[in-house]
């Protein structure tokens, strides 16, 4: 609240002035409390070049342009995504840092292993930007035509089928559980540290089956037809596979998950910065530029209000916990 003008005058009593004066130095804090700093660190959580990198960098980009400020792209890889986000659990909750990552390092690290912070209560979620699908890959060692295929030949040949993922506890294993007790069959799990080495040993048919999340480079092996889509985790079809149903539509409901990705702050940063990163992502969302280049990636845009972000961490925090505890599923 200002007040100026040279015909402005106000004659309050001394008890009014003070209250006036405590009336101006609340709007004086909310005003503060909401001012964007010059300068926004948005620390990624995972290496320069990657799909999760390119997008985060569009954002700020955008962010950027919108806010009238600097945003400053920081990759902190490393433990799937928990260095980054204690870097930003132990950031000054002024506004100035923001993480970019899967929920991942919030709901699925916790159940593995101790943290540095904690991630029900040292996060604070801003909002959902996108899940990223998890596709089944059928490599050239496998024969089945389609997912039911799939299904048959493992109970057919218990074992026999070979099923490789990023890691224990990794989302690809998650599904590959899921999926393991749905139909009540016995899979091997073949687990990989990371996605690169796990492609090419998919192109050489080192393995039948392969759970990891769409990327450019995987896209360019199904459509060369080196590598064969069998069903994808995703809340719908894919537009660029429509062909291909989701776990979901073949009753693997359980099964039937993806990787979502948001923006999160310092848990103590003020409720109305958050609201106003909110509002500016959920913009930036909605823009054709930033959504051209995440559906090119067959990334899907989300958005969304912190409360409805935050319920779907803690539902997936409580889901992933009983997953885990159930396959007695181990970190490396």
């Amino acid at each position: 609240m200002i007040f100026s003008g040279p015909d402005m005058h106000f004659s309050f009593k001394p008890s009014r002035r003070v209250a006036a004066l405590a009336l101006c130095c609340a709007a004086a804090a909310g005003a503060q409390a909401q001012t964007v700093p010059k300068t926004i660190r948005l620390v990624v959580a995972y290496p320069a070049g990657g799909v999760s990198d390119v997008v985060a960098r569009a954002l700020g980009d955008k962010l950027a342009a919108q806010l009238g400020t600097t945003v400053v792209v920081e990759n902190r890889a490393g433990a799937s995504g928990a260095i980054g986000m204690d870097a930003v659990a132990k950031a000054a909750p002024d506004g100035a840092t923001l993480g970019f990552s899967a929920i991942s390092p919030l709901v699925l690290s916790p159940h593995l292993g101790k943290l540095p912070f904690d991630p029900l209560k040292d996060i604070a979620p801003v909002s959902s930007v996108m899940y990223s699908p998890v596709l089944l890959i059928a490599t050239p060692a496998s024969k089945s035509k389609d997912f039911r295929a799939l299904i048959a030949d493992a109970k057919a040949q218990p074992g026999a089928v070979r099923w490789a993922t990023s890691g224990p506890a990794s989302l690809g294993h998650i599904v590959l559980e899921q999926v393991r007790a749905t139909a009540g069959v016995e899979i091997t799990h073949v687990p990989y540290k990371g996605g690169g080495q796990q492609l090419n040993d998919a192109l050489g048919g080192q393995f039948e089956i392969l759970s990891t999340n769409a990327s450019p480079t995987l896209s360019s092996h199904i459509q060369s037809g080196k590598l064969r889509p069998l069903a994808v985790g995703a809340p719908a079809r894919l537009e660029s596979l429509p062909q291909v149903p989701t776990l979901g539509e073949l009753g693997y409901n359980a099964a039937n998950i993806n990787s979502l990705f948001g923006v999160f702050a310092p848990a103590a940063t003020p409720p109305a910065l958050i609201a106003k990163y909110n509002a500016e992502i959920n913009k930036a969302l909605a823009s054709p530029e930033l959504r051209a280049k995440l559906t090119a990636t067959d990334n899907v845009p989300t958005g969304g209000t912190p409360a409805a972000f935050a319920k779907e961490i803690a539902s997936e925090f409580e889901s992933n916990g009983r997953i885990i505890k159930a396959a007695n599923i181990k970190a490396d």
